[in-house]
This record gives C-alpha cells, structure tokens and sequence, in this order.
C-alpha cells in the first residue's frame, strides 16, 4: 500500500507579559508635565497596549521591538497635571489573542497637588435685621489649607460675642445695619492662597402689615386687569385659571388680616378705655363729685367704657 501523509501548520502564540507603568511621580504639581511609560515583552505576534483615564480612552505612542521570535512593546503617554485629575487613575491595557478575552491591566492613581480657590456662600441669599446669617467659606485644595482666616472690610471682626468662627464658617447672629460690608474668607496651603469675598447689605425686617398691604395691591391690580377686555383677550389660557389665581390672592389676604386683627387682640386682650370725670378729686362725697364733674351731664357719652 502507498504511504499517505498530510501537513499541518502549527503557530505557538507568546503571552505577554504583565505590564508595568513608570514615570509617575507622586504628588504632581498642577501645571507639570507628567511622562508616564507602559512596557510588556514576551509577546508573539507583538501586543496592543491602550490608556485609559477613569475608563476613557486616551492616545499614546506605541514602540515595538524584536527579541528573538518575541517582541517587547512599549507605549508612552504624556499628560499635563491639572487639578481635575486629582485622584484619577491611570489603566495601562495589554490586549493579546494570547490572552482569549481577559486582558492584563496595570494602573496608577494620580495625585495632584493644587492651590484653593475660595468662595463665599450665604445661607441666606437676602439677610435681614434679626436674623442669623451663615457664611461659608468654600474651596477644593491638596493639601488641605490652613485654618481660614476671617476679616471684615480688611480688618478684624468687630463683634466677636456674635460672631463666631467653626472651621470653615462665619456665623453672624441679630443681623443688624452695622454688620454691612465687605467679609473675606483667605484659603492658603504651601502651592499658594485664595481669598473670597462677600459684600453684606442687611434688609429691614418685613412686617406683617407689609405683606398685607403687598398682597391688597396684588389684588387689585388682578381685578383690574381682569375688568379690561384688551388684557383678557390677550390671554392664552382658559379664564378659569385667571379665576383660580384671583381666588388664591383674596384667601391669602383673607389669612392676613385674620393674623394681624387676631395679634392685635391678643395685644389688647383684657385692657378697656375710660374718660373719668375730671374735678372731682376733692369732692366730699359722692353727689358733689358728680355735680362738680366737667362736662357733667352734656359729656355723659365720655363717661361710657369701651370694651375692646
């Protein structure tokens, strides 16, 4: 019988090796430039190598060498420092047929080091007289400042018994007129300083017959344009809306007034008015003081209590 044979092609694939990532320097500048190079040998054919900076993709450039039948490949990635990358990481990615469909990853987090920038923030964007202002005084910084300094219009805070410093915040109690000015927050670590700044306008105080008297001019500014045909017409939506926001206004000042009439009775509650008869301190008795009384009988209608 005649020999038979066949062929067969065999390709033994190299695994690459696990990657390293070098060049990062810990803690980074902002505003430096940062090098950072990612390196696998072992592989046959040559890997791929992909960045990735908190799971997107950035460009790098890729070197590959000959070592026998394997190759050693390398890539660089160049970056610039910037605050925003504090804390991100870095993934150096080796894919490879060899690998099937887990890939071999290297990572590096960054750190940056940055300068504050400090901003203030009211906790009440129109302060009035009485009542308790909050001013915090925000930034993001590596490292972490300094206490923060408070002054007020470039000086010291005049009124430490209500004024307070916790941290990072300025309470100021009893708001009153003399608190206006200018407040400075200043944020300093060993990259450089920030100061923020807030200009303070205390608003008198609203009173409750204010708001009442808002809320009757609001009124009668709605009936009066509901009484004009031209405004209506110019309306889109239906007139049972323009109703419902009348109806809302008058329960409103409805409420009002009720709050105030109710405060002022509890004010007076208990208390009258009389017009006592005047010249009859040194009356003998009772019939003489009354006769001496002014006014006697023609002012009888003084001599009425009101009850109130």
């Amino acid at each position: 019988m005649p020999v038979k044979t066949s062929k067969a092609l065999l390709t033994v694939l190299g695994v690459p090796e696990k990657p390293e990532i070098n060049g990062l320097k810990k803690p980074t500048q902002e505003g430096d430039k940062i090098t950072l190079t990612c390196k696998t040998s072992g592989s046959k054919p040559a890997a791929d190598i992909r960045w990735f900076k908190n799971d997107k993709e950035i460009k790098g450039v890729k070197e590959v060498n000959a070592s026998g039948k394997t190759f050693t490949v390398k890539s660089t990635l160049e970056l610039q420092a910037d605050r925003n990358d504090d804390g991100a990481t870095v993934i150096c990615r080796v894919d490879h047929e060899a690998l099937s469909s887990t890939p071999q990853l290297a990572t590096q987090v960054l750190e940056i080091h940055y300068a504050p920038i400090a901003e203030i923030i009211p906790s009440v964007k129109h302060p009035q007289e009485g009542q308790i202002l909050k001013l915090i005084c925000d930034f993001k910084a590596n490292p972490m400042p300094d206490p923060v300094l408070w002054t007020k219009d470039d000086g010291e805070l005049p009124d430490l018994d209500r004024m307070t410093v916790s941290g990072r915040e300025l309470t100021i109690s009893l708001l009153n007129k003399t608190d206006n000015g200018t407040y400075r927050c200043e944020a300093a670590n060993r990259i450089g300083k920030s100061i923020g700044e807030y200009t303070l306008f205390v608003h008198a105080a609203i009173s409750a017959w204010s708001i009442v008297t808002c809320a009757i001019t609001s009124a009668a500014a709605t009936s009066t344009t509901l009484k004009d045909p031209s405004a209506l017409s110019d309306q889109t939506g239906p007139d049972h809306a323009v109703i419902g926001g009348v109806v809302a206004v008058v329960v409103f000042v409805t409420l009002c007034l009720i709050i105030v009439l109710g405060r002022y009775l509890a004010r007076h509650k208990g208390t009258y008015l009389t017009n006592e008869a005047k010249g009859a301190e040194d009356a003998p008795d009772a019939d003489t003081a009354i006769i001496n009384a002014e006014g006697n009988q023609a002012n009888a209608e003084e001599k009425k209590e009101y009850f109130i």
